[in-house]
């Protein structure tokens, strides 16, 4: 079974060469363990792996593996590392409510917070005994949050994130366990919530996670990424490029050809803009708020990985290899 889970170990094992310079550069008497070591600030951190990104404000905030944080204060023309991270693990997924307060989940259950627009990082939760993975956060604001990861794992608080519940989902049906790996979260314009998961299923609450309803897509491949447009209409994509597309909530479902096998790993929104962007270097982009769509395949087939638009709109494009320079990642969004 293919998920995001895996696609992330194989993201980590094509970032190899940038693992073995920050291990090197790691002083001698940082322990081993992954919750031990804050991550190391280093000169070519933009060239590690990014996985997910959010908006402070004005600031791109993109996060990735060993714990590397990115900021830009000027549309994504210059990236600078975070001051500090307290872990090194590779961090999935963030979510900020105003230009200074954001979250940040990964690996090792791990939930980091931020009270300076992502400059400093404290820890607020990590589960050691057990690497289940957390694979996506969102905040409705300050003090009510959700994250999603491995093996239908909810957490949910109503505190900022200083204490965390487990929700429990009910079983799918069919004899089925509640055991989906829950690949992203996003919000439509009513505070809906959704989860893109595996077996072409997307899970949705209508209480900011408390509960939740399994919602089929007749797709049977893993669904990682989704956004909602300003009219409701909601997009979700993942494995072998599958797009979909629902205008009813979730309730039904229509795929959107990309004439693409290769997967979709973000999708982002600005206004009636949508790209996407996956593995091969595949760039998906809708100008009429998703009524239609244009692939293309970059020549360099770089894995893309994240995207983010800033305040103008522009597309900022991250990869296996690090942020995509400004100049490529403004040709591929066009």
């Amino acid at each position: 079974m293919t998920s995001r889970f895996s696609a992330l170990a194989c993201v980590a094992l094509l970032s190899m060469p940038f693992v073995a310079r920050a291990a090197a550069a790691a002083p001698d008497n940082v322990p081993p363990a992954p919750l031990a070591a804050p991550a190391v600030s280093v000169p070519y951190a933009t060239t590690a792996t990014m996985l997910a990104t959010a908006m402070a404000g004005s600031r791109i905030v993109a996060v990735g593996d060993h714990g590397i944080v990115l900021l830009s204060d000027d549309g994504g023309k210059t990236q600078r590392q975070a001051k500090h991270v307290p872990v090194d693990v590779a961090l999935t997924s963030v979510s900020f409510v105003d230009a200074r307060q954001g979250w940040a989940v990964g690996h090792w259950g791990v939930v980091l917070r931020t009270t300076d627009g992502g400059e400093s990082w404290q820890l607020q939760r990590s589960d050691t005994k057990t690497d289940r993975p957390l694979f996506a956060v969102h905040f409705f604001d300050a003090d009510h949050g959700v994250a999603v990861g491995l093996w239908s794992l909810i957490l949910e608080t109503a505190d900022g994130g200083v204490h965390w519940h487990t929700v429990d989902l009910p079983s799918p049906g069919g004899g089925q366990r509640a055991d989906l790996n829950l690949q992203g979260l996003f919000v439509d314009a009513q505070n809906r919530l959704y989860a893109p998961a595996e077996r072409g299923t997307v899970l949705r609450s209508d209480d900011r996670g408390a509960h939740w309803r399994y919602l089929g897509t007749g797709y049977k491949g893993s669904f990682w990424t989704g956004v909602a447009g300003t009219d409701g209409t909601l997009f979700v994509g993942g494995l072998r490029g599958s797009l979909y597309r629902s205008a009813d909530h979730g309730e039904t479902w229509q795929r959107v050809e990309t004439h693409s096998k290769s997967s979709i790993t973000s999708l982002a929104l600005c206004g009636s803009s949508i790209v996407g962007v996956g593995l091969d270097g595949l760039v998906v982009r809708s100008n009429d708020g998703g009524a239609s769509f244009v692939s293309d395949v970059r020549a360099d087939r770089l894995p893309l990985t994240a995207v983010a638009f800033d305040a103008a709109c522009h597309a900022v494009l991250y990869s296996r290899e690090g942020v995509v320079p400004e100049a490529q990642s403004q040709a591929s969004a066009k």
